[in-house]
C-alpha cells in the first residue's frame, strides 16, 4: 500500500491506497488520515480486507491508543465494512458517520466504539490542532452523505464525488485532466442519480478555499484542476439510469 503525505504543517493529512496486492476483483480505495500531535483521524478506513495492511501502516504515525476518530463518509462496505475489526482494535475511540446510517452500519460490528451520530446538516470534528467541517453531500450518491473540509490545509475530502475507477499504478494527482474525464464520466452518470443534489453541494463547495479534492477512488485533483472539475460535473448529466 502506498503512503503519500498531501499535507503537513502542526499536523499532518496521509493518503494510503495504490495497493499492488489487491484482490483484483476489488476496486481501489483511497484511504486519508489526519495525524495531529496526539490524535488520529481514519477517513473512510476501507473494506474488511485492508483491516490488517491499514493498521499496520498507521501504526507508523501513531501508537493505537492514540486512534481516537473514524469517520465513514457513507454506508458502502468499501468505505467501512472494517469497522467490526476497527471495534476491536480501538474500544474507546468514536466513529462519526450519519445518524441515519446507524441502524445499517452496526451490521459490520460496533460494539465498543462509540457512534458519534451526524445529523443531515453537517457538523465538525474537532481533532485539537484543527478543527473540520463536516460538508453534507446528500444523494452524491449515499442518501446520507458527508465530506470533510479542513480550512487550514484547504483539502476537501469528497468521498465518492471525483472518483475515478483505476489500476493502482497510477498517479496520485490528475497529471491531464481533460483526459482524466473519460475516466470518471460513466461513474458519475451512472452513481450520482440527482441533478438537483449535484447543484447544490457545487454551490456550497464553490465558497470554500480548495487546494486539494480528494476523493475516495482515483487521483487527486490540485490547484486549477478543482475547479475544471466542479465546472465539468457542474455541466455533466447525472441520474441516466432512469
Amino acid at each position: 500500500m502506498k503512503m503519500t503525505k498531501i499535507y503537513e504543517g502542526a499536523y499532518q493529512w496521509i493518503m494510503y491506497g495504490r495497493d499492488p496486492y489487491k484482490p483484483e476483483k476489488i476496486i481501489d480505495t483511497n484511504q486519508y488520515v489526519v495525524r495531529t500531535p496526539n490524535r488520529c483521524l481514519l477517513i473512510d478506513p476501507g473494506g474488511i480486507e485492508l483491516f490488517a495492511p491499514m493498521l499496520a501502516a498507521v501504526l507508523h504515525h501513531a501508537p493505537v491508543d492514540e486512534i481516537t476518530d473514524l469517520f465513514a463518509s457513507h454506508q458502502d462496505p468499501d468505505i467501512i465494512s472494517s469497522l467490526g475489526l476497527w471495534d476491536q482494535a480501538l474500544p474507546h475511540a468514536r466513529l462519526h458517520a450519519a445518524g441515519l446510517w446507524e441502524g445499517f452500519l452496526r451490521h459490520f460490528g460496533c460494539e465498543s466504539i462509540q457512534y458519534v451520530a451526524i445529523p443531515d446538516n453537517g457538523g465538525v470534528i474537532n481533532l485539537g490542532a484543527v478543527e473540520l467541517q463536516i460538508i453534507p453531500a446528500h444523494y452524491l450518491h449515499s442518501s446520507a452523505n458527508f465530506n470533510l473540509y479542513d480550512p487550514q490545509a484547504k483539502i476537501l475530502f469528497s468521498g465518492d464525488i471525483g472518483a475515478a475507477l483505476e489500476t493502482p499504478n497510477t498517479p496520485v494527482f490528475v497529471d491531464n485532466f481533460d483526459a482524466h474525464v473519460e475516466k470518471m464520466r460513466f461513474f458519475h452518470q451512472r452513481w450520482m442519480p440527482s441533478n438537483q443534489a449535484k447543484r447544490a453541494w457545487i454551490e456550497r463547495v464553490r465558497s470554500l478555499d480548495i487546494d486539494i479534492l480528494a476523493p475516495q477512488h482515483g487521483r487527486m485533483f490540485k490547484g486549477d484542476d478543482v475547479k475544471r472539475f466542479l465546472d465539468w460535473f457542474e455541466a455533466l448529466q447525472v441520474g441516466i439510469a432512469v
